[in-house]
Formats: C-alpha cells, sequence, structure tokens
C-alpha cells in the first residue's frame, strides 16, 4: 500500500474534523452540534450525492455494466449476510448474530459520502450509478437477517416480524427515501435548469461533510465503550469483516467493472456497516437483540477503521488487482 496515500486520507480536513469530535469527547467538552442541524446535514449530504449520481447517470444512459453492477451489489447484500451469521451464531444469541451480520451486509451511506471525498482526494472519478447500488444494498441484508432469525431461533416471535411491513420499512427508510428520490429527480431534471442547484451541491458538499465527520466523532467516542462487556471477540469482527469483505469485493468487482473509482466504491460498500436504516428495521425485526451490540460495532469500530485505514487498502487492492 502507497504510505503516501495513507498519509494523505490521514490528513484530509474532513477526517482531521473526525478526530477533533473524538477529542472533545474524550476531554468532556461542551462542543455540541444541535441534533436538527446533524439531520438536515445529513439529509443534505444524501440529497447532493444522490442528485449528482442521477445527473451522471442522465448524461451515460443504461448500459449492461450499470445492469451488471445492480445485480452485484444486491448479490454482496445477500450473502455477506449469510456467512457473517453462521460466524456469529457460535458466540452470540441468534437474534444478535442475525442483527450484527444485517448489520454488515448493509451499508453505511456516510461511509460511502467519505468514499467520495477519497477519490476526489486521489482525482479518481466514479460512476453515478453506483449511487443506485448503494441504495439498493440497503434492503436485501435486511431481508436475509430477518430470515435467518425466522429459521434458527425457535422462540422468535414471527408475529413481531412480519416479513412484509420490514420490506416496506427498509426502503420508506427516510435515508434511503432521500437518496433514492433525490436520484431519480437527478435523472428526470433538465440539466440547465440543474446548473442552477449546481453550487448547493458541489461548492459546499465538503464544508458540511466536515461538519458531520465532527459529529460523528463525537458519537463514536460516546459508543466506543458501550460494548466492552462482549469481549474481544466483537472488536475483532468489526476490524477483520470490514477487511475480508473489502478486499474480495474490491477484486471480484473486476469482473464487472475495470473502473477504479467503481471498484473502490463497491469495496467500501461492502466493507461498511449501516448504524441508521439496519437498526430502525432491528427495533421492528429482532426486539430481543442488543442495540447497545451492533450499533457501536458499526459505529465505534468499523467506521472508524474504514475511513482511516480501510479506503487506502481498498484502493491499493483495486490498483494493483485486475482481471
Amino acid at each position: 500500500m502507497d504510505t503516501g496515500i495513507l498519509i494523505s486520507n490521514l490528513t484530509n480536513p474532513t477526517l482531521l474534523f473526525f478526530v477533533m469530535g473524538i477529542v472533545a469527547t474524550l476531554v468532556k467538552s461542551d462542543l455540541e452540534i444541535p441534533p436538527t442541524t446533524v439531520k438536515f446535514i445529513s439529509l443534505y449530504l444524501l440529497f447532493a450525492i444522490g442528485f449528482k449520481g442521477g445527473q451522471e447517470l442522465s448524461h451515460g444512459g443504461f448500459t449492461t455494466e450499470i445492469l451488471l453492477s445492480l445485480i452485484l451489489g444486491v448479490v454482496i447484500a445477500s450473502l455477506i449476510p449469510i456467512y457473517t451469521f453462521f460466524v456469529l451464531k457460535r458466540k452470540m444469541s441468534v437474534s444478535d448474530a442475525a442483527a450484527v451480520a444485517a448489520t454488515y451486509g448493509s451499508v453505511s451511506a456516510v461511509t460511502f459520502v467519505a468514499a467520495t471525498s477519497f477519490l476526489e482526494a486521489q482525482g479518481v472519478a466514479f460512476g453515478g450509478h453506483m449511487v443506485a447500488v448503494m441504495a439498493l444494498m440497503e434492503s436485501p441484508a435486511i431481508i436475509v437477517g430477518v430470515i435467518l432469525m425466522m429459521r434458527y431461533d425457535p422462540d422468535h416471535d414471527s408475529q413481531s416480524a412480519d416479513l412484509k411491513s420490514i420490506v416496506k420499512h427498509s426502503f420508506t427508510n427516510g435515508s434511503v427515501l432521500m437518496i433514492l428520490g433525490s436520484l431519480i429527480i437527478g435523472i428526470v431534471a433538465d440539466t440547465k435548469q440543474a446548473e442552477g442547484i449546481k453550487p448547493f451541491t458541489t461548492d459546499i458538499f465538503k464544508g458540511f461533510l466536515a461538519i458531520f465527520l465532527l459529529e460523528m466523532g463525537m458519537v463514536t467516542a460516546k459508543r466506543f465503550g458501550a460494548f466492552r462487556k462482549y469481549g474481544w471477540f466483537v472488536t475483532a469482527f468489526a476490524i477483520l469483516a470490514p477487511i475480508v469483505n473489502g478486499a474480495a469485493v474490491a477484486v471480484i468487482s473486476g469482473l464487472v467493472t475495470q473502473d477504479v473509482g467503481n471498484r473502490l466504491m463497491f469495496a467500501v460498500l461492502a466493507a461498511s456497516a449501516s448504524y441508521i436504516a439496519v437498526p430502525a428495521a432491528m427495533r421492528l425485526a429482532a426486539p430481543k437483540a442488543d442495540p447497545g451490540l451492533y450499533i457501536p460495532m458499526a459505529l465505534g469500530v468499523t467506521f472508524p477503521f474504514n475511513i482511516t485505514f480501510g479506503m487506502p487498502i481498498y484502493f491499493a487492492i483495486v490498483r494493483d488487482v485486475s482481471f
């Protein structure tokens, strides 16, 4: 791995704000970003990514590569929770294993956003269709996790997890709806009219991302110690799972596309873990699963690992391994 890329990533201003958030919490600072502001910024980031992706799709058209990419995304999101469930079931209850498996099979929109900043710093572009791939990868993992829980937990109350309602909830979740809706609007919007909001979707993007990662740093520091009672296994899993998933998909994605940016995005999506959509769905589907386990794993360990060391690792694999 090129140490120059690693150092460049670690000194990225947006990432440094993430570190600042961690430090602020550790020193018990009264620094705080109002919850309403955080919600607005998160919606803005999803809107900007979705809209820009839609605009790129409208210019490039629908190709075989895009179709294969969408299929590969769904396959990845369906397979990861299956193998992780059986690994986790040896150390956890069925409900907890299913919730964690769904978390790591699904994706983190914030990690995806951070990856766009990483690629921009490297001067590498990616296809707008990867936004659609990300949106499609949210739900399959949730569905597979629920099915595994129903199958292997004899005490599970099937009435509490109606699969139809879980599927509906996963697609109507605010973050998924925002990015899918923005993607569609970006596709159908008139190009000249879209230029009018380009300063809003492009010029101020990194500034909002920096503030959002500052908040993520503070939240991460608060959540990190929440699952110490589960021991070393969950910490090791939260680091090894993204490495395995990200590295494997960085290679496999070469079967679908040779574009470096798209392959890096595939790797990041496979390596990421959801801490927004999945927890919301699992509250309905897995009431016995402990949110104090799967949310801190995704947010306290996997997320910071991916945005610091993970992305340079996956990028190196993508550059050096091709079919």
